[in-house]
């Protein structure tokens, strides 16, 4: 049964409040599944993009109680979360960032990337490793993405898109005075405003509701 799009859990959490199980077996999907799959890597084969394939995390339940957040992974491939029309509930974790003064810290997407590319996102995010607990990919992607540590990350939310692609969303706080450096897979970044209402126009309407349901953590 597919799931609900919209928020399907709500922090915040601590790191150490998230639990994370890994069952043995591998997920199945349909024929079609994979056929989509199939076509999505030899379309980004077509265009010179990286077409790297494995195995990464997708959500196979959850539940959240008083003491966190617990969450069921199954190992799935990765390029079932290209299929546009159904990612099968692949899991990536989504770390927004902001620094000690408030601003949100904004990257653009290379053109070469396998998604989103050329795309504003908010912080840092990526795919889920195998046996990974998603709330340490989190702080993964941050040094990845921007060579830089958070001073505090917190879990704020498990959120499924309306294509069945599941995120969890974390927020990392930075400390005064920290630097961020882009890697490859951003051409661009910049530092908006602590107000959302006064952010540019690049920023698009998803970006800026995550950004509403965030600022009051």
């Amino acid at each position: 049964m597919a799931l609900t799009p919209g928020i399907l859990a709500r922090g915040p959490w601590a790191l150490e409040q998230v639990a994370a199980h890994w069952r043995e077996q591998q997920y199945e999907p349909p024929s079609g599944a994979n056929a989509a799959a199939d076509a999505a890597i030899a379309a980004l084969l077509a265009r010179g993009s990286p077409a790297h394939d494995g195995v990464s995390a997708r959500l196979a339940a959850h539940r959240e109680d008083a003491g966190g957040l617990a969450l069921e992974l199954e190992p799935a491939r990765w390029a079932l979360r290209l299929d546009p029309g159904d990612a099968s509930q692949s899991l990536a974790a989504m770390c927004v960032v902001r620094a000690s003064d408030g601003r949100w810290l904004a990257g653009r997407r290379a053109g070469w990337l396998a998604t989103w590319a050329g795309r504003w996102a908010l912080g840092a995010g990526g795919a889920v490793d195998a046996g990974e607990n998603p709330a340490h990919t989190l702080g993964r992607e941050l040094r990845e993405e921007w060579a830089v540590d958070a001073e505090r990350i917190t879990v704020e939310a498990l959120v499924c898109l309306p294509h069945q692609l599941v995120l969890l969303v974390g927020l990392a706080w930075l400390s005064e005075g920290a630097q961020v450096v882009p890697d490859a897979e951003h051409d661009a970044f910049a530092w908006w405003p602590p107000e959302v209402d006064r952010w540019p126009s690049e920023a698009d309407e998803p970006l800026r509701q995550t950004a509403i349901m965030l600022a009051g953590s």
